[in-house]
């Protein structure tokens, strides 16, 4: 994400605008490009809240917008672009959770300027760590390509655009040396050719889930928009109405029937889990009543294809028994 955000030419001082619901290397990459950070809130679907956004994008000097579709949610791309065209923001997505997916028929990640790809050991194919950046601008990969550590090796890129576009950069852009090893770009390009299939595995396993928590009393599930064609490879909800404490207990008894769920209320990062809240280096926080509302009662559990069926209805089991005892 750091180096989609320098190639498509976000400099120090610049404001970019993210979806508060996010993982911290999000922030993070923001941060580390040097620009200043504006949150937008977030709906009860867990995606992002298009008229706060439309709000802060009128802004005069918001330029970028980095979308993250956090653990697999997409929002109305269509409106997310009308709003792009109509204040000439630039689009950077986040595609960390949504390998594999579509909005209407349109594959995540062919929406904005460059989107970024994720093949860390828990995403949709894995490296252990890594990624991928994608783009159709010939300049934005150009860059790149010399920022990632080709040095003066760029013809031998597989990827590259034509030799002419190197000209002009070739002595202006530096070397951050971002470059994925050999060693996991083979052990990605077998699995990109049965990422459909693993997507179908997961989506089967997500869809009982899905059904059955809806089923239990005290537990939702948001509805998914139809022309969002997810990946389920985790599944969110919702515990309405329940206080931090109910929360804790609910967490607390599922875990120790073996059903580990994370909790985006908590007011610590654990884990991989963290909440805006916890990231104070980039200055004053906002107030996000909405979105401090919904990350409150909001569980997450990442569902491993190694997971069958059977396993998928024991948890619902467990989760169902615990609910019952301690959801009110």
């Amino acid at each position: 994400m750091y180096l989609a955000l320098k190639s498509a030419g976000v400099k120090s001082g610049d404001t970019v605008l993210c979806n508060a619901y996010t993982l911290a290397p999000v922030p993070g990459a923001i941060e580390n490009s040097g620009a200043a950070i504006e949150l937008v809130d977030i709906v009860d679907d867990y995606t992002i809240d298009l008229n706060d956004l439309e709000i802060k994008a009128a802004a005069p000097d918001v330029k970028w917008f980095l979308l993250s579709h956090m653990r697999g949610h997409i929002t109305n791309m269509d409106r997310i672009m009308e709003l792009c065209n109509n204040h000439d923001l630039i689009l950077i997505e986040d595609c960390a959770h949504t390998m594999g997916a579509l909005w209407d028929k349109k594959k995540s990640g062919s929406f904005g300027k460059v989107a970024c790809f994720s093949t860390q050991t828990y995403k949709h194919m894995n490296s252990g760590e890594g990624g991928l950046l994608v783009t159709d601008d010939p300049d934005l990969i150009a860059r790149a390509i010399i920022y990632s550590g080709s040095y003066m090796l760029y013809e031998r890129h597989t990827s590259r655009p034509d030799m002419a576009v190197f000209e002009n950069l070739r002595t202006m852009v530096p070397n951050y040396s971002c470059r994925m090893d050999n060693l996991r770009a083979a052990l990605l390009r077998p699995q990109l050719r049965v990422l459909d299939h693993q997507c179908e595995r997961w989506n089967k396993r997500y869809r009982f889930l899905e059904q059955e928590l809806n089923k239990i009393d005290g537990i939702t599930c948001p509805q998914r928009d139809a022309r969002e064609d997810y990946v389920g490879s985790s599944i969110q909800f919702s515990l309405t109405g329940q206080n931090d404490k109910t929360i804790q207990a609910f967490l607390v008894q599922c875990l120790e029937q073996g059903v580990e769920l994370k909790w985006f209320g908590n007011k610590e990062p654990v884990g991989f889990t963290s909440a805006y809240a916890s990231w104070k280096y980039f200055g004053k926080l906002p107030l996000l009543a909405q979105t401090d509302r919904i990350l409150a009662v909001m569980c997450d559990m990442r569902i491993p294809l190694t997971f069958t069926l059977e396993d998928c209805s024991l948890i619902i089991e467990i989760i169902k028994a615990v609910a019952k005892n301690i959801l009110k």
